[in-house]
């Protein structure tokens, strides 16, 4: 089974959540649907970024790196990927 590790941001307050999961587009929907309580109140959110694993160990691993101050660089460049892409400021 693939496991695949996300990046949501919040349409709200503009900040990142990272997150590990077998499926995303369930993942999202329930981050969306405001059954995960670290989003609840940050919605809506959109997926902005995933990679995938074959496994958890694999994923949960890289989920731990991008929660971690050495990615605050990765997560910059990603973020100011999308706005460009998707938003006009």
């Amino acid at each position: 089974m693939a496991y695949f590790v996300y990046i949501l941001l919040s349409r709200k307050d503009d900040k990142l959540y990272i997150g590990c999961t077998s499926n995303t587009n369930r993942r999202l929907t329930r981050h969306n649907e405001g059954h995960v309580p670290a989003t609840k109140h940050r919605r809506p959110l959109d997926l902005i970024h995933s990679e995938k694993f074959e496994s958890k160990p694999e994923a949960f691993q890289r989920e731990r790196f991008l929660k971690s101050l050495w990615a605050g660089r990765f997560k910059k460049i990603i973020k100011k990927r999308y706005l460009n892409q998707n938003r006009t400021r």
